[in-house]
């Protein structure tokens, strides 16, 4: 087949699909009218996060036969028209799931130990010790929505610790040995941590807002490595300021762009962004939590495998 791809990823591949026996054709610069002009020759697209595949790209793609995103998610992707017109949606969670589980988890404990806050007092040549005495996790109940790849990795990182882990997920019986799953009113009424691991849908739009905030019977911390939309900015800092939650730690925003690689659509900052950026118990990342060297090429991979899977070379 003919595969354009339109993000540098890594060299394995390409590579990889060559050796299948693929055309591959790379376009990294052009831009997405001019893109849109060629698509029609093309039957795979191979894509991160450069732009938007909407229904009006889609149907210029008139050979297209399917969309390889190397990440986790589809939601840059008009996924209803794609399946409509029986194009194959391939994504690689698998790939950087172990980085997430590992990011959250570094996340938590540098929020339980201040750590962000005392670098930064250590390096103006403030020593604070007991200003920055720290809280331990052993004990606590960490509170896991979404128990797919990335909620699992998390949840596996944790098993060196003395927690009690527990999940809510919208599918039945996806617990395991590491996480028991529950309603969201028992994760509500148990939690002292939330970490967020769901895909970016109707029902996960906006879920973690005032009236999320005020049914959680203890004061508690939240960690969101998911998607940014997922948290309703301004309300997180009302809890943040009435102290019912305790601390936070956000790899994705609210106003990030659907592309994921840059921050606000409008070049102005919010009154809530200003909160978190001043905030000493606010841990801020720029989208990385899948971002390392080991799963960029996990990533590259797991694509590959599943075009190989899903279609021979012609």
């Amino acid at each position: 087949m003919k595969i354009l791809h339109l993000d540098t990823n890594h060299p394995t591949l390409l590579k990889q699909l060559n050796a299948a026996g693929h055309e591959n054709h790379e376009d990294y610069t052009s831009s997405k009218i001019e893109i849109e002009k060629k698509i029609h020759n093309y039957e795979g697209i191979i894509i991160r996060s450069r732009f938007s595949i909407d229904k009006l790209f889609l149907k210029k793609a008139t050979k297209l036969k399917f969309i390889g995103r190397v990440g986790a998610g589809l939601e840059n992707i008009d996924c209803g028209y794609a399946n409509s017109i029986g194009i194959e949606l391939i994504s690689a969670p698998e790939g950087n799931r172990n980085a997430v589980g590992e990011h959250t988890l570094g996340m938590l404990l540098s929020l339980f130990n201040k750590l962000n806050k005392a670098d930064k007092e250590v390096k103006q040549g403030v020593w604070l010790r007991e200003e920055n005495r720290g809280v331990e996790l052993d004990g606590k109940t960490i509170g896991i929505i979404g128990y797919g790849n990335m909620g699992k990795s998390f949840a596996k990182k944790l098993r060196g610790f003395d927690v009690e882990v527990l999940c809510y997920d919208i599918k039945p019986s996806v617990g395991d040995e590491n996480c028991k799953q529950v309603s969201l009113g028992e994760l509500q009424e148990k939690a002292d941590v939330f970490s967020l691991h769901v895909p970016q849908t109707v029902l996960t739009e906006k879920m973690i807002n005032t009236s999320f905030i005020k049914s959680c019977t203890k004061n508690f911390w939240l960690i969101n490595t998911a998607r940014g939309k997922s948290v309703v900015t301004k309300d997180l800092v009302l809890g943040l300021k009435s102290g019912k939650i305790l601390g936070v730690g956000l790899d994705v925003l609210e106003y990030e762009k659907s592309s994921f690689e840059n921050l606000f659509s409008k070049n102005q900052m919010p009154d809530a962004f200003k909160y978190l950026i001043s905030a000493e118990n606010v841990l801020l990342s720029p989208h990385v939590g899948g971002w390392t060297q080991e799963s960029k090429e996990k990533l590259a991979h797991t694509i590959v495998t599943k075009i190989k899977g899903s279609f021979s070379s012609s």
